[in-house]
Formats: C-alpha cells, structure tokens, sequence
C-alpha cells in the first residue's frame, strides 16, 4: 500500500461536448461551449512557486490499494493516451473509498515548478461514487531509464491488457496541494490537485514515442488569483 496525506475533496463535475480541440489556438475557443474556462477564477494548470508554498499540517490519511496486477483498456480518445482500469483500484480517504476512474498522459506537464515544465506527466484521477467528489494526482517524467508501466501503454495501445501494480511511485511524502480546475473543458473548478514533488524517469525514446500520439495537449498556465499552495 502506498500512503498519502490529504485533506477532504469535493468537486460538481459537469459534462461538456467533445468538440473542443489544443491545436490552432482551441484553448482560448473552450469559453464559448464551457464559460468558466474563460470566467473562472480557480483554473488549472499553474505555476507553483516554491517559496510561495505553505507548508501544512495534514489531518486525513489517504491509503492506495492496488491489486499486482489489474486488466485495463489503453486508448487514444483524441486527446490524449488514456487508460481505463475494468476493476479499478482505490484509495481510502476519512472512511471513504476513491476509485481510480483514469490515468493519462500529456506531451509536457501541464504544470509547472518555478518556471519548469517536466517532459511528460501522468494524472490520476479518483472519484468517490456516492458524492461524486474528486482527487486528481499529478505524477511528473523527466529522461532517464526506462519506465516499465509507460512501455506497457505504449505497446498496447487499443487493446485491453493487465498491467503490473505501478501506478503511483514509492515516494509520495511529498506534494504540492492546491484547490484548481479541470484542465479540458468543462474546466469545472473545486477539484482537488496534488502534485508529487518527486519526478519519474522515462527513456528519451519513451519521450518521443508518446509525442508521436500527443505533443502539444497542454493548457497553458492559469493565473493563481491568490490561491494557497500548501507544500508538504
């Protein structure tokens, strides 16, 4: 089990149409069928300043449960490479259960540390089925050796395989938190982000095969609008 300390989440997340596009400016477009991408003022991604951060007490315990092996469907949805657990894992947080909804990958973080963007990056999201409430974990890639889950869904994607128990990495001690936005259309705010401190690696080729899928679906950095970044 690998363990996480956060504080309570709770997200309305709504439904939008898939019509919505990165290339040829298609994020400054999303307002017009999704309003609070443009009139929000809680959107995500940003740029996380470290000397900024707060470091914060943690009250609630979050514990992962993730079988050795679970079968999944791996996709290319047009946006990005995404991946479907069929029975999924979940995290334990105040006596209620999180499942994994889905895991994708974006050609660049979307966020970034003091000005840095990472290679790729991984989001997890968790959703608890009874009040709908959300936790999104944010797991950079910097080059390096290679990744034994990201060749796994590299190699197979379109088709439903079991994949090894390697979502989350052995370090999550440390995060940034902040309360943000979905990062695509609907752009729905009070979405709970924790973003590990510590980066994965993945092989130049690696790199380089999942931008052949997706290099460019990244929204641009948001503004903070006084916002707390809590460091733990």
């Amino acid at each position: 089990m690998t363990k996480l300390l956060i504080p309570l989440l709770t997200l309305s997340l709504l439904c939008a149409s898939d019509s919505w596009k990165y290339n040829d400016n298609g994020t400054k477009e999303w307002g017009h069928e999704a309003p609070t991408c443009d009139q929000g003022k809680a959107q995500s991604p940003i740029n996380i300043i470290s000397t900024n951060s707060v470091i914060t007490s943690h009250t609630f315990e979050l514990t992962f449960h993730e079988k050795l092996l679970y079968k999944a469907n791996i996709i290319d949805n047009g946006h990005s490479i995404k991946v479907t657990p069929q029975r999924p894992p979940y995290i334990t947080l105040n006596e209620k259960d999180y499942v994994l909804l889905q895991f994708h990958y974006h050609g660049k973080s979307e966020h970034s540390v003091d000005g840095k963007f990472y290679d790729l990056v991984v989001h997890g999201v968790f959703e608890n089925k009874e009040t709908k409430e959300l936790a999104v974990i944010a797991i950079f890639y910097e080059e390096g050796k290679v990744n034994r889950l990201l060749q796994k869904v590299l190699k197979n994607v379109g088709k439903s395989i079991f994949i090894p128990k390697i979502l989350l990495p052995k370090s999550t001690e440390e995060y940034y938190h902040y309360v943000g936005s979905l990062t695509t259309p609907p752009c729905s705010e009070n979405v709970q982000w924790y973003i590990l401190k510590k980066p994965e690696e993945a092989s130049k080729e690696q790199i380089e095969a999942m931008r052949k899928y997706h290099v460019n679906n990244f929204r641009p950095i948001q503004e903070l609008n006084n916002r707390v970044i809590d460091a733990h």
